[in-house]
């Protein structure tokens, strides 16, 4: 979808910080816009089957009435390959390929490959592919729920600035650089410094850039080409052999501009990471980077963890009264808008409802993001009678998604007053939790005394300080809790210590339940017990 101009100098105006929770086993990353989370990220270590990852795969099974195939990539669930997947030039990969896995082709180059002809778009995959045969892919969507990843062979690299497609000529502009002096001068540039039968998307970000800046771009991805192709030698199928940047990374570099003012972590290992990989694509923002110390959980202190908590869920509420409920299916989302008590006396209900209706609008784009919601979706606005009021709502919508990175179409609203967005699904939709169990009895029914608790803890300190011989114990506990602990002056924490000859360090975190508890190491590593 095209943005306005008006609207794209807008995005860049507007405040954003990226708050950076490493937490012993995933990356929380949540984006910020004018101190409001707008989108929330949870990377798992090094999650397996992640977009732009390329696999080794082998056919497993061909499907002539779907026109696809059944590729192995590792998941316990077949990846799916479309004939439409496949991309023109899959004769001329899968060419290169063995090549290079039976050592007839040496060089990385593709200068001097000649290429294949291109297949005919409306052709069978059993023309192209057989089973049983190794194919290279790349992932395009996820595993879903029930469906394993989908994928396609025809293999990019994405950039800071650039995009390289690999047997192709042709270069590519995105349509939001509107200028045409612009226009033709990237595309001089790129046609000056581009390797023969490497084809090239120019992003956005890639305006006004200067020809080192590209050229360097440019190198690095033909650098992860031959690098993709050096691994393919010494793996067997199923195998991954090239890996997109992590969560964290592919953000920095799809986002980073000079709206940015902050990107606060606190792990000092990723802010280390974080400042090598923004030195090398962005040297003039690295003052941006910022490690947190403080004593209270990050997402605590820059308000994070209660905008999550208020905005998941199936119905989320708006301050001014509004508030919208969300249900799901597996292909559909349908959040239908409710004014609440927000009902202005001195407007008529036509004015009412376009002034819902536009606050809703607001929410809506932003529920998408955050909770990366794709598919179908549709919204039963309130109704409005006069055409203009719908085109003003259709209007804002536009506005508002013009924010989302994912490719979506809006339809205008229709008569019963409902508008249908199909949205982009590349991951897993984002869900949180946000009812607690009770945290007394943790749902059974039945609770411990405050005996039998504070007896469990002291017998684990025990049991770490004395047999463990851990040098340094920290103790989170709820904040009630921590206050039960160090009240006084003989407070339980110093009868612990003169009884354990050991201090123990004590932290409150607000999520935990009232009973839970957790122990941690001197490096901040969570002790299991």
């Amino acid at each position: 979808m095209d943005i306005p101009v008006w609207v794209a100098q807008k995005l860049q105006s507007v405040n954003k910080e990226l708050i950076i929770n490493a937490a012993s086993s995933e990356v929380n990353i949540a984006l910020l816009e004018e101190k409001r989370l707008v989108e929330l990220h949870k990377e798992k270590g090094k999650s397996s089957f992640g977009v732009g990852d390329v696999y080794l795969g082998k056919i497993k099974r061909i499907m002539p009435g779907l026109n696809a195939a059944f590729v192995d990539v590792g998941h316990e669930k077949d990846a799916f390959l479309h004939y439409l997947d496949l991309g023109p030039q899959v004769r001329s990969l899968k060419k290169f390929s063995s090549g290079i896995i039976s050592g007839k082709i040496k060089s990385f180059e593709l200068s001097s490959f000649k290429l294949e002809e291109d297949i005919n778009k409306s052709g069978k995959i059993t023309e192209v592919l057989t089973s049983g045969q190794d194919i290279l892919v790349q992932i395009a969507k996820e595993p879903i729920s029930t469906k394993g990843p989908r994928v396609t062979s025809e293999i990019s690299f994405a950039g800071r600035f650039l995009v390289l497609v690999p047997f192709s000529n042709r270069i590519s502009i995105s349509q939001k650089i509107r200028s045409s002096a612009e226009r033709n001068r990237l595309k001089r540039l790129i046609t000056s410094i581009k390797p023969p039968n490497f084809g090239v998307i120019i992003r956005t970000v890639a305006e006004h850039k200067k020809v080192a800046d590209l050229d360097n771009d440019l190198n690095n991805l033909v650098k992860k080409w031959e690098n993709t192709f050096k691994k393919l030698k010494s793996v067997s199928s199923p195998s991954r052999v090239a890996t997109e940047l992590d969560r964290t990374s592919a953000m920095l570099r799809d986002l980073l501009n000079e709206s940015f003012n902050s990107i606060i972590v606190d792990n000092n290992a990723l802010f280390e990471d974080i400042k090598t990989f923004i030195r090398s694509i962005a040297p003039d923002k690295i003052d941006i980077v910022k490690l947190y110390k403080g004593k209270a959980h990050i997402f605590d202190m820059y308000g994070v963890d209660r905008q999550i908590k208020n905005s998941f869920g199936k119905i989320v509420t708006i301050k001014s009264g509004i508030y919208l409920i969300l249900e799901h299916t597996e292909a559909m989302h349908v959040i239908d808008v409710n004014s609440g008590h927000r009902v202005n006396k001195e407007q008529s209900q036509e004015e009412n409802a376009l002034t819902v209706n536009i606050e809703a609008a607001v929410e809506v784009a932003r529920q998408l993001r955050l909770r990366d919601i794709g598919g179908i979706i549709v919204i039963d606005f309130i109704d409005m009678h006069q055409a203009a009021n719908r085109r003003k709502l259709f209007t804002k919508l536009k506005e508002e998604m013009a924010k989302d990175r994912a490719k979506h179409t809006i339809l205008p609203p229709g008569k019963f007053g409902l508008v249908q967005i199909t949205r982009q699904r590349v991951r897993p939709e984002m869900n949180v939790v946000t009812v607690e169990k009770c945290p007394a009895c943790n749902g059974t029914g039945e609770i411990r005394s405050n005996t039998l608790f504070m007896e469990e803890i002291e017998n684990n300190i025990k049991y770490l300080t004395q047999e463990q011989n851990e040098k340094s114990l920290t103790l989170a506990v709820n904040p009630i809790i921590y206050s039960f602990l160090t009240k006084g002056i003989y407070s339980v924490r110093m009868k612990w210590f003169i009884k354990f000859k050991r201090w123990v360090k004590l932290k409150h975190i607000k999520t935990y339940h009232l009973l839970e508890y957790r122990f941690f190491s001197k490096n901040n590593e969570e002790i299991k017990i």
